[in-house]
C-alpha cells in the first residue's frame, strides 16, 4: 500500500467527470481502494474519491464516525461506479472541508436523505438509505466523480474562508 498525493483545487483532474470502472475485479482496482483508504487515514479525512488522487475513476471510499452521525457509525465503505438517488427534497446547510481544499470550510447545502448503491470492494453490491452526516459525505465524494467542488454547491460564497478565521467570525464551522 502506499500514501498518494492528494490533487488540490484548481488540478484539471478535480474538474473532469469520471469514467466508471469497467473491470472492479481488476487487481489494479483493488491496489488503487487499499491506497486511498490509506491516504484517507492518514490524512485524518472522512472520504476520498478516485479524482482526489490523480485517477479519474469512479471511486470512492468513506466512514462515519458515530459522533459526527447522530450516534449512528457507518463502516469503512468502498463504492465502485456509485449511484446517488435523492429521497426527498429536504436539505440542510452545514459547513464542510475537502482534503482537496486543505485549510478551507463553507457553509454547504446538501440534501438530508438518500439512497445510493454501487459495488463495495468485494465485488459485491452495496445499497444503502443515508440520511444526515452520513448522507452529506456521499454527496461530497461523489460530486467529486463528477467534476464538483463543494464550493460551486455554496449559494453563499461570504461563508468560505479559511477554518481559523472562519472559526472566529462565525459559529459552527469546520
Amino acid at each position: 500500500m502506499a500514501i498518494l498525493k492528494i490533487a488540490r483545487m484548481g488540478h484539471p483532474v478535480l474538474a473532469r467527470l469520471a469514467a466508471p470502472v469497467a473491470d472492479p475485479a481488476d487487481p489494479a482496482v483493488a491496489q488503487l481502494v487499499a491506497d486511498m483508504i490509506e491516504t484517507m487515514e492518514a490524512a485524518g479525512g472522512a472520504g476520498l474519491a478516485a479524482p482526489q488522487v490523480h485517477v479519474s475513476l469512479r471511486v470512492v471510499v468513506f466512514h462515519v464516525p458515530a459522533g459526527r452521525n447522530e450516534g449512528e457509525a457507518v463502516p469503512l465503505t468502498v463504492l465502485i461506479n456509485p449511484v446517488v438517488e435523492v429521497l426527498d427534497d429536504g436539505r440542510e446547510t452545514a459547513y464542510e472541508g475537502c482534503l482537496s481544499l486543505p485549510g478551507l470550510t463553507g457553509a454547504v447545502p446538501r440534501f438530508t436523505a438518500v439512497r445510493y448503491r454501487g459495488l463495495g470492494r468485494d465485488g459485491e453490491p452495496v445499497e444503502r438509505t443515508a440520511r444526515g452526516f452520513h448522507a452529506r459525505v456521499v454527496q461530497h465524494e461523489c460530486d467529486h466523480l463528477d467534476g464538483v467542488l463543494y464550493p460551486a454547491r455554496m449559494p453563499d460564497l461570504a461563508t468560505f474562508g479559511f477554518v481559523e478565521e472562519m472559526r472566529r467570525a462565525l459559529p459552527g464551522p469546520g
